[in-house]
Order: C-alpha cells, then sequence, then structure tokens
C-alpha cells in the first residue's frame, strides 16, 4: 500500500485488497454457482452501489444477449414479471427495503441473495444465497465489497476475466490527478455507465464533492456547460477525439482511461479518499451515512 496513513485506513486496506478478492470471485464463478443461467431473465434489486453493480450487470447481460435483464431499487419496482429470477445484493443483509423486497418476492419468485455478512436477516428471505462475506467490509464507503460482487457476477457471465486482476493492480499505482478535484465527471457506455454512476456515488459520499455521471454520447447535451478549469472528466472507456477537444475547450482536464473500465474503478476509489481528505472527510465514517438504512 502506497497511500500509507492513518487517514482512512479501514478504506485504503479494502481498496489494496480489491485483487485477492476479485481472484477468490473469479475462482468462486468457475467451481458454479447459484447465479441465473444463459437465457433466464432477471430482475436485480439493490440500494445505492448495489443499484450501480446491478445497473452494470445488466447492461452487461443485455449486451451479451444472455437474457432479459433489468436493475431497480427496492422501492421503484414497476412491476414483476413471472417469468424472472430476483437476484439481492447487500453487503450487510440488513437493509429493510431490500429484505422486504426479497421477502415479498420469494414466494412466487427463485430469489438469489449475494450477501456480504453470515447470519444477516436477508439470507432467510432469499431462495438460494451467495455468499462473498471474503469481501465483507469495516469501512462505511463500499469499495471492495461492490466491485467484487460485481467481478462475480461478470464471470458467471465471462469465464475469461485473467487480465482484470493484473489491471487492477497496475491501478493501485497510477499516478492520480493532483491536485484532488473540487468537481469530477465519469463517462461510460453499456456497462461501464453503471460503473460510472458507482464512481460518482464513490467521489460524492467520501468527499461531499461534486461528482457527476452520464452515457459518453450524452455529456454534450447540457452537462458539459458546467465544466470549466477546475473540472476533471474522467471517461471509463476511451472518448472519439472530437468529444475529448470539445470537453477540454472548456478548460476541464480529461483523464485517459489506460485499463478495462473495472479496474479504472480502482484508481477512482484511490481519487475518492484523495478528495475526501482534501474535503477534511474520512471515508471510513463519512458524515451522515451508516453501514445499513433500517427503517422502523
Amino acid at each position: 500500500m502506497t497511500e500509507t496513513q492513518s487517514f482512512a485506513t479501514e478504506t485504503l486496506r479494502e481498496i489494496f485488497s480489491q485483487p485477492q478478492t476479485w481472484q477468490q470471485a473469479i475462482n468462486q464463478a468457475a467451481a458454479g454457482t447459484a447465479l441465473p443461467e444463459a437465457g433466464t431473465p432477471v430482475l436485480f434489486i439493490g440500494c445505492g452501489t448495489s443499484y450501480y453493480v446491478g445497473e452494470a450487470y445488466a447492461r452487461l447481460r443485455n449486451q451479451l444477449g444472455l437474457g432479459r435483464t433489468r436493475a431497480v431499487v427496492p422501492s421503484e419496482i414497476p412491476y414483476i414479471e413471472d417469468d424472472e429470477t430476483v437476484i439481492v445484493l447487500s453487503r450487510s443483509g440488513t437493509t429493510t427495503d431490500v429484505i422486504d423486497a426479497a421477502r415479498n418476492l420469494k414466494a412466487t419468485h427463485q430469489v438469489i441473495g449475494l450477501v456480504g455478512t453470515p447470519e444477516s436477516p436477508l439470507i432467510d428471505a432469499c431462495t438460494e444465497v451467495v455468499m462473498l462475506d471474503y469481501a465483507d467490509e469495516v469501512s462505511i464507503v463500499q469499495t471492495r465489497f461492490a466491485s467484487t460482487a460485481f467481478t462475480l457476477l461478470r464471470a458467471s457471465l465471462v469465464p475469461d476475466l485473467g487480465h482484470l486482476v493484473t489491471e487492477a493492480e497496475q491501478a493501485l499505482t497510477r499516478t492520480l490527478p493532483t491536485p484532488a478535484p473540487e468537481h469530477v465527471v465519469f463517462l461510460g457506455t453499456g456497462f461501464s455507465l453503471g460503473l460510472a454512476h458507482e464512481a460518482a456515488l464513490k467521489c460524492l459520499e467520501s468527499s461531499g464533492r461534486w461528482a457527476e455521471a452520464y452515457a459518453v454520447m450524452e455529456y454534450q447535451h447540457g452537462p458539459i456547460s458546467a465544466a470549466g478549469p477546475g473540472t476533471i472528466v474522467w471517461p471509463l472507456v476511451p472518448l472519439d477525439a472530437a468529444i475529448a477537444d470539445a470537453i477540454r475547450q472548456t478548460g476541464a482536464t480529461v483523464v485517459d482511461p489506460e485499463w478495462d473500465p473495472q479496474a479504472e474503478l480502482v484508481a477512482i476509489h484511490r481519487m475518492a479518499v484523495a478528495m475526501a481528505k482534501a474535503a477534511g472527510r474520512n471515508p471510513d465514517v463519512p458524515p451522515f451515512l451508516s453501514r445499513s438504512v433500517q427503517i422502523g
């Protein structure tokens, strides 16, 4: 670990352990899990970070033609199809609305839980459980658990992910933009759009600073007007030269992606910590956030 400091101790430890937990997830997927087979329609349910993991999974699964897949937050489920298998993702297994949704759907649907905490209430609300306790975290801000869950989900669709671990290791030593930005924008397309949304959430909840995410081709349809000399724009996929030039004309700095979008996220985790430090916040215990949202 290069960022050796007492500040954000747990968050940094978890960030730097991602290559190891990703490899464990790849091995777990190869050994076989209860995740849906190709062709099975899927409804993915999650809150916050878990929802964005689900968005990335849904976009990738749809793109690969492996079955109709959609992601929703549990408080906003517009409809349920009879043929859908439900996946719920929760690090704590204690989030109230996720548990309620799983319990309500279990009577009529297969509900597969991806859970980070053994003996949590969500386990009993599911038909089957895939345990990810080796990726559980102490810090409030999620990094390792979410990225490891996505690794498992992705490996269930695309078995050959050997490059990911190597690229994650490289991302741990990447030079980050300095100074830590006051305003950061992430751009993505396909499954990387879900990861872009997660990247923005990570910087926002860690530092409290302005963070946004958009589809690559949508950024010039309004949001670019807020860019300026203090803005970092970090696309998770290479940009067309004309788009990159248009962004630079605002005075913003464009970061060139170097690796798989998921590996880019590891470097972004480190930048989120740097932003938090500059803002005087600790992502181990950010204000007004807790490990899970429990209502009632």
